[in-house]
């Protein structure tokens, strides 16, 4: 069996972004971005002023989530800085698609 037979792990973590981040449609692009690379989980915007979310999937593209959440953002948007906690390696995805919550 070789290196590309084995699965690759599936990592779930949660976020916070700080900075100007409400009002640039950063949830909108976080979805979009998601779907595009199969991570599944939810984000959604906090009264005070952040945007949280739970993202779960295979490490590659989840570590492609994290400079997005850190670096680029949506267009418009400013980030000051992403915190990421409680991550834990999963057997499966437990979230199907990837939803903005209100």
């Amino acid at each position: 069996m070789g290196v590309q037979d084995v699965p690759a792990a599936i990592v779930s973590a949660e976020f916070e972004v700080f900075g100007q981040v409400q009002g640039v449609y950063f949830t909108k692009y976080c979805r979009d971005l998601s779907l595009q690379l199969g991570i599944g989980g939810w984000v959604k915007n906090t009264k005070t002023g952040t945007i949280v979310g739970k993202m779960q999937g295979e490490r590659p593209k989840i570590e492609q989530m994290v400079d997005w959440l850190s670096k680029t953002g949506s267009p418009g948007s400013k980030i000051d800085r992403c915190d990421f906690g409680n991550w834990e390696y999963l057997a499966r995805q437990e979230f199907r698609g990837f939803s903005i919550r209100f």
